[in-house]
């Protein structure tokens, strides 16, 4: 029997189809080359975006197919009981039968928190197995720390979607990444959706970085509201966390911040900001901010801009605002348009352009650690400390492996990335 995973959305949902993958295995499941080998079809999918589900609901067409030739060419019969298709991850917050009218296909509807009864839905398989990531990386890896969310941002549809937020034991999540360093990974990060509201944070940090071996420890994403003094100066004591940190502040006006129902104001995000500076002078900054939030007004977004143009950020995940069903949002009028989301984004990404390269004219003339990440043709890519992409020139007869650390002399900045030599 052969699977196939297809996963939509963000690196929590990367890392949910790994533990997925690993469970498959041990129940004696193959990876299939592509969706027409598989017996089993698995999709992760994605709610955050309206454009991430419409993807979802276009694939209806396609499994049909699917089913169709893994019966030999007939459509007679009824669904082809050799392909089976199941749907996970965050759209089976809706109703079922909602679901059911759009995607016809779908044979199981799976929340990701009940993944472990995969066994008994599959094969009758009432034994309690343990799930192990099957990692799609041999030098990186994401280990998902606690899954949902307590918060109640007013756009966002993962508390709906995930649930209330559960920690994994630290015990667990310690002995996974000593599995890893034991293999020889490089790139650790610890995963949840506000990843440092996790009990004792600051102490799971110190003991990851205790951990003997040469690796980076990384952690997405944050929420300004649980940064505490103690876990700045952690990340600045850890030799181990690699100084890059996404810290989303979502919008730079205070009202909008308010409708939002983000815990926080303009200026208390900036003292963040100014508190891990002084505490790690060359950490990168990027966030994660939505334009054309209900009743933004220009002067609101030039607030945000304002923010953009102070902070100097390297990189930034800006989004239009989409509503979300079920969220209190969603119970306002989407009243800026389209056209003027996709402006307002434009400015922001330029502002974000000039900083990035302002940034990354600083490393010029200095020597990097970079982790390989790719070998092309006439170069290789990675990532160095602070997470900036690299590219390497290099001699054909001799480069790195990819999952090394090497040191790279930077020659030349770029807005989104830096260019080095050995």
């Amino acid at each position: 029997m052969k699977y196939h995973i297809t996963t939509f959305g963000c690196q929590a949902n990367e890392a949910d189809s790994e533990r997925i993958a690993g469970l498959l295995e041990k129940m004696g499941y193959k990876k299939a080359l592509d969706e027409n080998s598989a017996n089993l079809l698995i999709f992760n999918t994605c709610s955050i975006r309206q454009t991430a589900e419409d993807r979802v609901f276009g694939l209806n067409k396609k499994l049909k197919e699917l089913r169709i030739s893994a019966e030999g060419g007939s459509a007679s019969g009824g669904k082809n009981k050799k392909l089976k298709i199941i749907l996970t991850g965050c759209m089976t917050h809706y109703p079922v039968n909602q679901l059911k009218k759009r995607l016809s296909e779908i044979d199981i509807f799976l929340p990701i928190k009940d993944i472990q009864k995969l066994p008994q839905l599959l094969k009758g398989q009432t034994s309690k197995l343990e799930v192990r990531p099957l990692y799609k990386s041999d030098f990186r890896a994401y280990i998902p720390i606690s899954n949902g969310c307590n918060n109640t941002c007013s756009y966002c549809i993962v508390p709906l979607a995930r649930g209330k937020e559960i920690s994994r034991p630290a015990e667990e999540i310690i002995c996974e990444a000593e599995r890893l360093v034991k293999n020889k990974y490089k790139e650790i990060w610890l995963l949840g959706q506000n990843v440092n509201s996790y009990k004792n944070f600051p102490d799971l940090l110190r003991k990851i970085n205790d951990i003997p071996g040469n690796f980076w420890i990384r952690f997405t994403s944050p929420h300004p509201r649980y940064f505490s003094n103690e876990l700045i100066q952690v990340m600045a004591e850890c030799e181990k966390f690699g100084h890059y940190l996404n810290l989303p502040v979502q919008s730079g006006d205070n009202e909008i911040l308010k409708k939002m129902n983000r815990p926080y104001t303009a200026e208390k995000y900036k003292e963040l900001v100014e508190k891990i500076r002084k505490a790690i002078p060359d950490i990168a900054l990027s966030t994660d901010v939505i334009v054309g939030f209900p009743g933004e007004t220009e002067k609101q977004f030039q607030n945000t801009a304002k923010l953009f143009e102070e902070i100097k950020f390297d990189m930034a995940y800006i989004s239009q605002y989409s509503p979300r069903p079920r969220t209190a949002a969603s119970k306002l009028e989407d009243d800026v348009p389209r056209e003027e989301k996709k402006q307002r984004e434009k400015i922001l990404t330029e502002i974000l352009k000039k900083t990035a390269l302002e940034n990354n004219q600083k490393y010029v003339g200095k020597t990097e650690e970079v982790l390989i990440e790719k070998i092309k043709k006439d170069h290789l890519l990675g990532k160095n400390k602070i997470n900036k992409t690299v590219r390497i020139s290099f001699d054909n007869s001799n480069y790195p492996s990819i999952g090394e650390l090497k040191k790279v002399k930077i020659t030349k900045a770029l807005d989104w990335s830096l260019e080095g030599e050995f």
